[in-house]
């Protein structure tokens, strides 16, 4: 091929010889019809079903992918591309390889990323499981978009077209299906320019099942939906902890509340207490997170996040900690010294552990103070050195 490849259409192979061959010869037609200059990659995953062949007799190149896993796959033929742009799309013949102008305007016209959307292009009966269609793909797509701000409305399309060059410069890593999800998450965090089109999805071709995973794989995308937005799932439950925790503490250390004929007493205030606890811990999860993955460059930077943490200095840190200590041992203290009054004997519980809980909470808060301040310290040493080697 000498003529520069504007166009590489890529396909993910695992023993498709059943499909394969109609999905390059569409493809083949479309790059004919439109006067496009490409190939058609596939990207074989340790086919034993004679898949390569079938590739390389219908015109395709053929790039054995050694790691396994869809992800693998495709990071695989990413990299072996020639092509400017690449359109991805599965080899099940799910996906019509011969109408894929829209994609191509789209990224003449300077898009990054272009995503197909299967519930606006149509859905043919049979085609996606209830369960992927009314509840995996759009709760999936949902929180994506919620968590990122990501304008694409599917998520999980197999179809899309991108830049190869601004892909690459993603870095993607997983070897799973949730490689689709990576793709849409590092380019709205990377600021590509995405826009969607309308694509159509039909019946697998295959007579044997899918390699998707319904359950096993969601829980991979939400996995990563999660860790690759501590906001969501370190930060806000935290708030919402600590805020019920000091809530329910300020209302019962007075005294037992009553609700409804329900009377809520010093057990009630120790789970308020834990509540505290796990959602500062929560907090300071999220701040751990923000620091590494801003640094590793998967999070966004985030100049007021940078302004916060220029506050947070390993001595204020201290500090804090031993203030919240010395409240902490304070009202220890008072509880001792109320104890006393008693002889050292019996007391009632109900009086006295309304020291003793928000004691024992300041001094774990204590602890924790410190350690966090020591641990953020020791994620901000390589930046340091990186800034000083610079």
């Amino acid at each position: 091929m000498t003529e520069a490849v504007e166009l590489t259409i890529l396909m993910p192979c695992l023993n498709e010889a059943e499909t394969l061959a109609v999905c390059i010869d569409k493809a083949r037609d479309f790059l004919a019809r439109a006067g496009v200059t490409g190939e058609v990659l596939i990207a074989d995953n340790g086919s034993t079903d004679g898949s390569q062949a079938i590739a390389v007799a219908h015109g395709a190149r053929v790039v054995p992918i050694a790691a396994k896993g869809y992800g693998s796959a495709l990071i695989g033929g990413i990299e072996a591309a020639k092509g400017r742009y690449v359109i991805m799309g599965d080899s099940d013949d799910s996906y019509d390889f011969s109408r894929l102008d829209g994609f191509v305007e789209r990224l003449r016209e300077g898009w990054q990323l272009v995503m197909g959307n299967r519930f606006k292009g149509g859905i043919a009966p049979g085609a996606m499981p209830p369960l992927h269609r009314y509840l995996g793909n759009p709760v999936l797509t949902g929180i994506g978009r919620l968590f990122f701000h990501s304008p694409s409305g599917d998520f999980h399309c197999g179809l899309r077209g991108f830049d190869r060059a601004a892909i690459l410069g993603l870095d993607l890593q997983t070897t799973g299906m949730e490689f689709a999800s990576e793709m849409v998450i590092k380019a709205t965090i990377a600021g590509l320019r995405i826009a969607e089109v309308p694509t159509t999805l039909s019946p697998d071709g295959r007579s044997r099942p899918p390699h998707l995973r319904s359950w096993r794989d969601g829980w991979r995308h939400l996995r990563f939906l999660l860790l690759f937005s501590p906001r969501w799932l370190f930060l806000y439950p935290g708030l919402a902890a600590i805020a019920v925790g000091v809530l329910a503490m300020l209302w019962l250390l007075p005294g037992p509340g009553h609700v409804a004929g329900i009377t809520f007493d010093i057990h009630t205030l120790l789970y308020a207490s834990a509540a505290v606890n796990v959602g500062y811990q929560a907090i300071q999860f999220w701040t751990f997170a923000k620091v590494y993955g801003t640094r590793e460059g998967f999070v966004p930077d985030d100049p007021s996040f940078r302004r916060l943490m220029s506050v947070a200095t390993l001595e204020r840190g201290l500090i804090a900690g031993a203030l919240l200590l010395l409240l902490g041992l304070g009202m220890g203290v008072g509880a001792v010294s109320a104890w006393g009054t008693h002889a050292f004997g019996m007391m009632a519980p109900s009086q006295t552990m309304r020291l003793v809980i928000p004691s024992a909470t300041a001094i774990l808060l204590a602890f924790q103070t410190a350690y966090g301040a020591f641990f953020l310290s020791v994620l901000e040493i390589r930046s340091s050195v990186r800034l000083e080697r610079g």
